[in-house]
């Protein structure tokens, strides 16, 4: 089982943790204010989840990065070439309270976004679900809860896509980056925020 860091410990990160927490996956989470701010945060969620520094988190197989579209690029600052490591973009390009949209220039989020995390192999994931929707049972109601993952790395997507099979969700894979991360970006995608069940 490849070793998870989360990066951002606010809504997704904390839904994202539980998620994992709800099938005995360890990961270590961490924020900007360092492990001594999450000792009550990864209490509640459960034993596999520990406190850890951004540089703990930064250097496992797989790094989930959830973090206030305005502060990624501090949040990232300084980190080590990733080597060729999956790094999942969890991001939008908005925030409250005014939920204005930022300038992309006319770039996907996750284009954007892959500038900031050098030597990784980006998967676009986790972004399009609410976090109540994400920390969940994702058998809830009566079918597995979708979710969208993309990547333009084959072998990143189908590790990212075993992991939601994994955690319980139906992964539906969009493919390049430069497609399913435009279907899913908010705003913008048509598929954000769409709380899709599929059936057996």
């Amino acid at each position: 089982m490849p070793s998870i860091g989360i990066i951002g410990a606010g809504n997704i990160g904390r839904a994202i943790a539980t998620a994992l927490a709800n099938k005995g996956i360890p990961a270590t989470l961490a924020n900007r204010r360092g492990p001594e701010s999450l000792a009550e945060v990864v209490a509640s969620i459960g034993p596999a989840i520990a406190a850890g520094t951004r540089d703990e988190a930064a250097v496992k197989d797989i790094v989930f990065v959830a973090v206030n579209w305005s502060k990624l690029p501090a949040a990232l600052a300084d980190l080590p070439d990733f080597g060729g490591r999956i790094v999942v973009d969890t991001n939008n390009p908005i925030e409250a309270p005014l939920f204005k949209p930022f300038d992309l220039g006319g770039r996907a989020s996750s284009e954007v976004f892959a500038d900031m995390v050098p030597g990784a192999r980006v998967v676009k994931a986790f972004n399009h679900l609410q976090p109540h929707l994400v920390s969940g049972d994702p058998a809830r109601e009566g079918g597995k809860r979708v979710l969208f993952y993309s990547s333009d790395d084959a072998a990143a997507r189908a590790e990212v896509g075993a992991l939601i099979d994994r955690l319980g969700f139906a992964g539906i894979d969009l493919g390049s980056l430069a497609v399913g991360a435009r279907l899913v970006q908010f705003p913008g995608g048509p598929l954000p925020a769409l709380n899709l069940v599929k059936f057996d």
